[in-house]
């Protein structure tokens, strides 16, 4: 392994956590965004509700901006706020921690992948939906797939900070406890009752997924064509969903 692909599997962790969770600003599966669970066109949402959702969407794009520009940690919350014209105080209020600002995509991650093992249908196992949706991400270029034209500015922005890097281990961790959770309750049981090894599997899931997104991080930040790294991306993806039911049968 190269130390640039090394370096790559810190920042990808947060996105492979989101079926990780980080990721450049761009589309939303189903146009549901996990702040509110509805697009803001959607007619289920209140007035107050779609301020929020645009307010939220300015201060984190204007972070954005900022942080790729100048790097994460030589920007602060304040001038986030001049940005998006608002208050300090009023960044916090959807943003508790600074990181989140940049990697505000966690919350979708862990709402898709709780999404994705519940709502499955009856004859599909966890891993077959965890399948299906991370193959989907990518399929349609969902920027939590990690894949997509400009990423390599993202992915830079994070290997360049280390609080960025920090909290995508953090969002790992999170996610792998999530979907610990949603193992155990698919075979009948709570998270380290089950009759079956729920928090190794929901880490090898994890571990697994996290490896594909490194991969590809990697190459796009090498300069690799975008299309190129889709496609070889699908395929690592399917390998290690195949590796993956070969070693957790209990979860197929």
């Amino acid at each position: 392994m190269t130390d640039q692909e090394r370096r790559a599997g810190e920042p990808a962790a947060a996105a492979a956590a989101a079926a990780a969770a980080a990721a450049p600003r761009g589309g939303r599966t189903g146009g549901r965004p996990a702040e509110t669970g509805f697009a803001e066109e959607d007619g289920r949402l209140t007035l107050r509700e779609r301020k929020k959702l645009r307010t939220r969407q300015r201060i984190s794009g204007e972070a954005t901006l900022l942080f790729i520009r100048r790097g994460f940690d030589n920007v602060t919350v304040a001038e986030v706020a001049r940005a998006a014209e608002v208050s300090t105080m009023t960044v916090f209020n959807y943003f508790p921690r600074k990181e989140d600002l940049f990697l505000d995509r966690i919350p979708e991650g862990r709402e898709l992948l709780t999404r994705a093992v519940r709502e499955r249908g009856a004859d599909e196992s966890p891993l077959a939906a965890l399948r299906r949706l991370t193959l989907g991400l990518l399929a349609e270029r969902h920027p939590l797939a990690g894949v997509g034209e400009g990423f390599e500015h993202f992915w830079r922005t994070v290997l360049d900070s280390p609080a960025l890097r920090a909290r995508g281990r953090e969002a790992v961790e999170e996610m792998e406890d999530a979907l610990a959770v949603l193992l155990a309750e698919a075979v009948g049981g709570e998270a380290g009752r089950s009759g079956r090894d729920v928090r190794l599997a929901a880490a090898l899931i994890i571990a697994g997924i996290r490896a594909a997104f490194a991969g590809a991080a990697a190459r796009q930040l090498g300069g690799d064509p975008v299309d190129e790294v889709a496609v070889e991306q699908a395929e690592v993806l399917r390998r290690t969903f195949d590796a993956l039911e070969r070693a957790l049968p209990g979860f197929v």
